[in-house]
């Protein structure tokens, strides 16, 4: 692995443990809609909130139709 490799990853890890406590205590649904405005993709949420990808697709779906209607 290299250097820029090790990197990705130890960052990856630390977004996933800043994505945990952002969502501790919240609900699933409230936790993956604070966790997609804050940009995060459906997987890494999924893996955050021990979820599958489709759950979080359909809790945030609603998102992007409540931002084109602002």
């Amino acid at each position: 692995m290299t250097s820029d490799q090790t990197i990705i990853e130890l960052l990856n890890q630390i977004l996933k443990v800043s994505a945990i406590q952002a969502a501790s205590g919240k609900s699933i649904t409230e936790g993956a809609r604070l966790l997609k405005c804050a940009g995060l993709d459906n997987q890494t949420i999924a893996d955050v909130l021990n979820t599958s990808t489709g759950t979080v697709r359909s809790l945030t779906a609603n998102l992007r139709s409540r931002k084109g209607k602002r």
